[in-house]
């Protein structure tokens, strides 16, 4: 049985389980957090660099969401084909995983992680960039998503399991305008995709975790 070294409010760690619940593969969910000082000692010697989530299958050790993913595909197959096998089809859906982890999660992270800081470490300019950057990748996307009821392709794939969380929290951190209506319909539809509602809910009872505080909804 796989093993998920993760965190369940960890937006990286969703769209890992997202991919898990749209299969159903049994796992074994080993929690990261102070309180796991075994588990802890366990992923830092996989993975010195303590980034999550990291699978453990078969004595492979997997690292990185969209890899993780790909794995379980291969490995553990079943109705849910994140990637499809159309090699075109399956260009843009790795290009929408790398919009939203890249220009949506990130600069996301980057407004989040500022305010753990020092106030005199912190970089209001860094910060107005982040901003700036989910803006227009919120422009493109609300363009992008006319007419599609997915990222990329006809089904769910690869690319809405990185959309999921990246959108869910990054409109919590820089509220995407209501007047992008594909957008904003696009995340609600995530929201409603049993998979991905699961993640949330099982992540509810952290929300305290927020640094810029959850806002009273989803």
């Amino acid at each position: 049985m796989p093993i998920l070294y993760a965190h369940p409010f960890s937006s990286y760690c969703q769209k890992a389980l997202i991919a898990l619940y749209e299969n159903g593969t049994p796992f074994e969910f080993r929690m990261l957090g102070p309180e796991n000082a075994e588990v802890m000692a366990e992923f830092e010697a996989l993975w010195p660099l303590k980034r999550f989530p990291v699978l453990v299958d078969n004595g492979r050790t997997i690292l990185e969401a969209s890899i993780i993913i790909e794995y379980l595909a291969q490995a553990h197959p079943g109705r849910f084909r994140p990637i499809p096998e159309d090699p075109q089809a399956a260009i843009e859906v790795r290009m929408l995983d790398r919009v939203f982890d890249n220009y949506v999660s990130t600069p996301q992270q980057r407004c989040v992680f500022d305010t753990l800081r020092p106030e005199a470490d912190r970089d209001p300019h860094g910060v107005a960039e982040a901003k700036a950057m989910l803006e227009r990748t919120y422009q493109w996307l609300d363009r992008h998503m006319d007419g599609r009821q997915w990222a990329a392709g006809d089904g769910f794939s690869l690319a809405d399991c990185a959309a999921a969380p990246a959108l869910f929290y990054a409109d919590w951190t820089h509220a995407i305008d209501p007047a992008l209506s594909n957008l904003k319909a696009y995340r609600e539809r995530l929201l409603a995709r049993p998979s991905f509602a699961r993640a949330v809910d099982e992540a509810r009872p952290y929300r305290k975790l927020f640094p810029l505080g959850a806002p009273d909804r989803d």
